[in-house]
């Protein structure tokens, strides 16, 4: 939806399953226009797409593309963004690592990117800008040797050159934003200035970088990495780097009692990463790759030797703390705030609660419909509270 200071709110329809186009179109006509009418009944609704690349290869079937644009039309909807992190199947089988892969080292994940260009020039509004968030670059481990990093930051050139093509031939404003994550080539936000520095040296003088590539900036992720909002967002700004899309999220917190322990079994699925980054009292931090791993090892380890555990689970927005775990809901309103201060820093905004299918089932106990509704309904009164809705 429209929002003050040229804002666009969404919520990302990676929540749902689906990876052909017509289950993806099906999702939409099901799922999404039933969250618009109680959140958005008479106003313009955005969405924010998830494509895979086979939904996105059938969808550029110019039949299935005009299909899709008559019915955006015909339910005054529009599409601002599409998340194109994950290539492939994102539920309902293994996921972990492999929402990685194919990683900016490779071919495929250059053409896929630029399809998804391709088919938002053709369906972004005019007068709205469009992004595509991405992998962040790559899976640490998947990284071994100086020279992938430098394939990626090529192939990352590439898709730049495509997106300028793209934006004049759709006059729109197309951005890629690098989405960093725990445990992922671009995990911190030093990390990712420094890759951004990297890709500047490449090409010294090169506007286009700024114009076309930027940072999907996670709340849950960069909370679970223990930073402070308003300091990353603004090193990222310092650095010239553009913020191409917020993603309202937030993580686990938990203090790692037994008791706490135990229940955190229920969140350790077999679908999804959920990596885990424990803080002493002394301010060290311990990565662990996913949470069966930091709960097998803390059974090893004596009592209280972690103050606080901050694990990759995203958590529906409006979720009120429970005897055993808070969230980083801190970080994302510490995020708003700082959008206030700064309302023309981004335009895109999205919700990504894409846990709902492994959540625990006492908190699955409405439909789909109504979490998301509710997570609406939270996000727009603190954007109201800071005069950004």
């Amino acid at each position: 939806m429209k929002l003050k200071h040229g804002l666009h709110l969404a919520y990302c329809t990676n929540i749902h399953r689906g990876e052909s186009w017509q289950e993806t179109f099906r999702n939409l006509q099901q799922y999404t226009l039933a969250v618009r009418e109680r959140v958005a009944r008479q106003e313009p609704y955005a969405i924010g797409l998830r494509l895979g690349v086979q939904a996105a290869r059938e969808l550029a079937d110019p039949v299935q593309l005009q299909a899709f644009r008559r019915w955006l039309d015909d339910h005054d909807c529009y599409v601002f963004t599409i998340n194109g992190f994950p290539y492939g199947q994102f539920h309902g089988t293994r996921v972990k690592e492999q929402v990685y892969a194919p990683d900016w080292t490779t071919r495929e994940r250059v053409d896929y990117t630029c399809l998804l260009f391709e088919l938002l020039g053709q369906v972004v509004p005019p007068g709205v800008e469009g992004s595509v968030s991405t992998v962040p670059i790559s899976y640490k481990e998947f990284i071994k040797d100086p020279r992938q990093e430098a394939a990626a930051r090529e192939n990352l050139w590439e898709c730049i050159a495509f997106m300028e093509k793209a934006s004049r031939k759709s006059g729109r404003r197309l951005h890629l934003g690098l989405e960093p994550e725990p445990l992922c080539y671009l995990e911190t936000t030093p990390e990712t200035v420094a890759f951004f520095e990297r890709m500047r040296r490449d090409r010294p003088g090169d506007l286009r970088l700024d114009e076309h590539l930027g940072v999907n900036y996670d709340c849950c992720h960069l909370a679970v990495e223990y930073e402070a909002a308003g300091d990353s967002l603004n090193r990222l700004r310092q650095a010239g780097i553009r913020l191409s899309k917020l993603h309202l999220s937030s993580a686990l917190r938990v203090i790692p009692t037994s008791d706490t322990r135990q229940a955190l079994r229920a969140f350790a699925d077999d679908t999804y990463f959920h990596q885990v980054i424990a803080r002493s009292a002394q301010g060290k931090l311990t990565r662990y790759r996913d949470l069966d791993v930091a709960l097998a090892g803390h059974n090893h380890l004596p009592p209280a030797v972690t103050d606080e555990w901050r694990i990759h689970f995203h958590i529906p927005l409006h979720s009120a703390p429970t005897s055993f775990f808070t969230t980083t809901t801190d970080h994302l309103t510490d995020t708003l705030d700082w959008l206030s201060s700064n309302p023309g820093a981004c335009s895109h905004l999205e919700m990504e609660t894409y846990t709902w299918e492994v959540m625990p089932p006492e908190m699955k106990r409405r439909s789909v419909v109504e979490q998301l509704s509710s997570e609406y309904e939270w996000c727009l009164t603190e954007l109201r509270k800071r005069g950004l809705a």
